[in-house]
């Protein structure tokens, strides 16, 4: 058991596990591999188990191929029994408990990096996506997009089974990478579905395209509205509804987003000792240090220090 925690904890996150009253042996049997951002397990342990996590600070799905698995995450919620026909979907944040895990249930288990996700999703919006992206707890798996996330998720997991060097080429890992996180968007609940099952963002209006294009060449440069209206080459009135429109936020507003993504690139790469907040926050032009931390965890579900420290 020793051995199975310290992979699980190696592998996926920090872990405390118990066998339950079972009077089949524990036996664990567990199959991991990286692709990139994420992460994909077959495992199962042959005895029913109790496990306890703490926040796992990613995205995680589990899909039950046989038995069930009883779970809850926060301290008052409510236990879901997830089985074969259902995927569970836990949240970075809030503590995760595994009240059984069946001996019977083998589990496809796939880590999604939270950055990466939800740097995804901008991408296929097009725009900012504000704060955790906060998913249904279950996806239905016997058809849509779910069936075919979880035939994708196991044949991934049927050729780390076979040890197939396909996998860690970068030609098949990284469109793999990005096939799972787009399928985890589409099969699972949340409020942006509807917006990426529907027409393509590419319908925006030209001005709009130019003006995004000139604050993400330049998210350092002090952009007034009239100047990006000028960069559009429309007027001022006619950028900030287009950009209510098309956008769903203000022009300014979207230059605030740029800059807040920007610092948080410099403080997920900064080694220890290398940078601190503040300084990176007036060097994107966010002055006042409270406001700024207000900002920035509304825009990405934790404080810039603990982006820092992580």
């Amino acid at each position: 058991m020793d051995e199975a925690r310290g992979l699980l904890e190696t592998a996926f996150y920090n872990n405390f596990m118990d066998v339950l009253d079972d009077p089949r042996p524990f036996r664990a049997d567990f199959v991991i591999g990286q692709l990139g951002a994420l992460t994909v397990g077959d495992v199962h342990c042959g005895a029913d188990v109790r496990m306890r996590f703490g926040e796992l600070g990613s995205y995680h799905v589990n899909v039950p191929l046989s038995g069930h698995m009883a779970w809850r995450q926060g301290p008052r919620a409510t236990v879901l029994r997830t089985g074969p026909r259902r995927a569970a979907v836990l949240q970075p944040l809030g503590d995760t408990y595994l009240d059984r895990w069946t001996g019977d249930c083998r589990v496809l288990a796939v880590k999604l990096d939270r950055a990466a996700l939800e740097e995804n999703l901008e991408r296929l919006l097009g725009r900012p996506a504000r704060g955790p992206v906060s998913f249904d707890p279950e996806f239905d798996t016997t058809r849509g997009p779910g069936l075919g996330w979880v035939r994708l998720v196991r044949t991934i997991a049927d050729d780390l089974r076979a040890e197939s060097a396909a996998l860690s080429h970068p030609l098949v890992t990284a469109p793999l990478q990005e096939a799972l996180m787009n399928g985890m968007l589409l099969a699972a609940g949340h409020r942006y579905r509807d917006q990426l099952a529907g027409p393509s963002r590419t319908l925006r209006p030209t001005p709009v395209k130019r003006a995004m294009a000139a604050v993400q060449e330049r998210p350092e440069h002090p952009f007034t509205t009239t100047e990006l209206a000028a960069e559009a080459r429309v007027g001022v009135r006619w950028l900030q509804e287009a950009f209510r429109r098309y956008v769903g936020m203000t022009p300014m507003a979207y230059v605030r987003d740029v800059r807040l993504a920007r610092v948080r690139d410099e403080l997920r790469v900064a080694g220890p000792g290398e940078r601190c907040v503040s300084e990176v926050a007036f060097r994107w032009g966010f002055t006042h240090l409270g406001r700024f931390a207000e900002q920035y965890r509304a825009r990405f579900g934790e404080l810039p220090s603990q982006t820092l420290r992580s």
